[in-house]
């Protein structure tokens, strides 16, 4: 189930990010802010009460661009859909907020989720040398059409998007 992430959700999303990303982690106060901010909008996957995933936007008030913050599953809830779940899920608030264009960072070495993105129209436009430290990985920077996805996605049988 997704669910919009409040202060409760904090020690779970901590835990799933040390564990995600063991050398770059986020810290718990910035964590904090970005789900306190009126920019951010952040929401949990949860399965059988458990947190199984997380992801954030952010989307200042009346601007045409918004940015995915992170998209994060644990190991044990990867490759059923959950992902792209919580990634329609920010999109969709992006298009509420008339959000023109997401813009991401994704690390060069995770070509799943640059699949992803790129399967929902992610185009990249950019790389980053070195962005993820202490791992010296490059960035893939990329960028969405927002209304191209959402032609995309009108244009699709009812049940193709659909997660079980």
């Amino acid at each position: 189930m997704i669910r919009r992430a409040g202060p409760d959700d904090l020690a779970g999303i901590m835990d799933l990010e040390r564990t995600s990303f063991p050398t770059d982690a986020w810290s718990e106060a910035m964590m904090r802010e970005e789900l306190a901010s009126r920019h951010g909008w952040y929401i949990v996957d949860e399965l059988a009460g458990r947190l199984v995933g997380y992801a954030g936007l952010r989307a200042v008030a009346g601007a045409k661009d918004a940015d995915v913050q992170t998209i994060t599953i644990a190991e044990a809830s990867r490759g059923r859909g959950r992902g792209r779940a919580l990634l329609e899920a920010l999109l969709d608030e992006a298009a509420r907020r008339s959000v023109r264009e997401v813009f991401l960072e994704v690390r060069a070495d995770n070509p799943v989720a640059q699949r992803l993105y790129a399967s929902e129209g992610f185009l990249e436009i950019a790389r980053r040398p070195r962005y993820y430290q202490p791992d010296d990985v490059d960035a893939v920077v990329m960028k969405l059409d927002v209304v191209g996805w959402l032609r995309g996605r009108a244009a699709q049988p009812a049940d193709a998007g659909a997660c079980t």
